[in-house]
């Protein structure tokens, strides 16, 4: 049967995209090789099982036969692009849907990516594979265009509708043909010079978070280090109506937005320009962040007479984002596994993650929040689930250190 929208990927980019197509009206498939994501769990994923319900309540059906892209007016590539053991995007998945894609695709198609890539992915990677498989020219027998996905999950103010969509499309024609597309999704359509400007609208607001998240990371090591109260520091500053906005310190970043360097991607779309030399300081110093986090446990510990070895530590919140279930990129995982290198004895809390497990060991989970809280030697908050009443869990807990400055003033240690 033919359908308006094919979404191929259905991971944190395709279900967002898919919910917000079916509330369009707009009859959607979703096509994923993989049947565990075509079954749509709808646990620990981008939407909750009541979501997926709704979903599938409203005509969106999936499927893991490609035959189905073949009979579709749009079809959008949400591959997976995973950072790879070199800190390089990984292009496999996105180029085998491409594959996949071409050997469906009929004239008049508008295909559109909103897969992470770097600047010069839509020409240089994905239309090659296109052409070659379905014989078809892109700009002339099919639109193709570049749309990088804006999704904020959890966020209650930006959803899909208001949050304006960026187009750079191959040519003027594949710029319009994606905008009519979205044009049904969302209020506003930006329209990008091409798709290497879209590709590096990415880029730009990624690296953006990253590097000031960076600072502020930094800033609360020196605030540590002077005396000075960081919190009510970033309180003040943010008062300021122009030339500031304010991020927030943490155990690390997590999440599917990576840092972006081109100079990292494949030869087919590799940067020619200098480095990006701010998004490696930013990348390192928010990577040491886990690091310091053990060294806050350790002094903290130290100081009230006991050692990290043998120490019960029970570690608040897991995911990467609060009142998610998203384990993506979370740096709890490394704080747990420094943890248990220095001998502690680990126990976690989180209302979204029933079971947890790092460096394929389950950690326990505690099932009385309070009694693990007073029953713990340190209790460190990763993330401030909006369940937690942190005023109750600083008098419960024996130590208690905050990475997330959530805590009332004198409540905790905070980071």
């Amino acid at each position: 049967m033919p359908a308006d929208l094919a979404v191929i990927g259905l991971g944190h980019l395709g279900l967002p995209l898919a919910q917000a197509a079916t509330a369009a009206g707009l009859t959607t498939i979703g096509y994923d090789p993989d049947p565990r994501a075509a079954a749509l769990p709808g646990a620990g994923g981008p939407l909750s099982a009541a979501e997926v319900r709704r979903l599938i309540a409203a005509g969106f059906r999936t499927t893991t036969d490609p035959g189905a892209l073949g009979r579709v007016r749009t079809a959008v590539l949400c591959a997976p692009t995973p950072l790879d053991e070199d800190r390089a995007l990984d292009l496999s998945a996105l180029a085998e849907a491409a594959r996949t894609l071409a050997t469906r695709l009929r004239p008049h198609t508008t295909v559109i990516l909103e897969s992470a890539g770097y600047p010069g992915t839509t020409e240089d990677v994905l239309r090659p594979l296109l052409e070659a498989g379905s014989g078809l020219t892109a700009g002339r027998d099919f639109h193709l265009a570049c749309s990088p996905a804006r999704h904020d999950p959890g966020n209650r103010t930006h959803r899909y509708r208001n949050t304006p969509k960026v187009i750079g499309g191959l040519t003027p024609a594949c710029t319009e043909a994606a905008a009519a597309f979205y044009g049904r999704l969302t209020d506003k359509v930006v329209r990008a010079r091409g798709p290497r400007e879209a590709e590096t609208a990415h880029l730009l607001e990624t690296n953006y978070r990253h590097i000031n998240i960076a600072l502020m990371n930094e800033m609360a090591v020196y605030c540590h280090e002077i005396g000075v109260d960081l919190w009510d520091v970033i309180r003040c500053a943010e008062t300021k109506p122009f030339g500031f906005q304010s991020f927030r310190p943490g155990p690390g970043v997590g999440g599917h937005a990576t840092p972006l360097d081109p100079n990292l991607s494949p030869p087919r779309s590799r940067s020619t320009g200098a480095p990006l030399r701010m998004v490696e300081l930013a990348r390192e110093i928010n990577d040491r962040m886990p690091a310091y986090v053990i060294q806050r446990c350790t002094t903290l510990l130290n100081e009230h007479g006991k050692s990290a070895r043998g120490a019960r530590i029970l570690l608040l919140g897991v995911t990467y984002k609060p009142d998610l279930a998203d384990l993506a990129g979370t740096p709890a995982r490394e704080v747990a596994a420094r943890l248990r290198t220095l001998g502690a004895h680990l126990t976690y809390h989180d209302p979204y993650v029933p079971q947890w497990e790092v460096d394929g060991r389950q950690v326990p989970r505690a099932e009385s929040l309070y009694d693990a809280a007073s029953a713990a030697d340190l209790t460190v908050l990763l993330q401030p689930h909006r369940t937690y009443d942190l005023q109750g869990l600083a008098v419960k807990a024996q130590l208690l250190l905050d990475t997330r400055g959530a805590t009332p003033t004198g409540a905790a240690h905070r980071l």
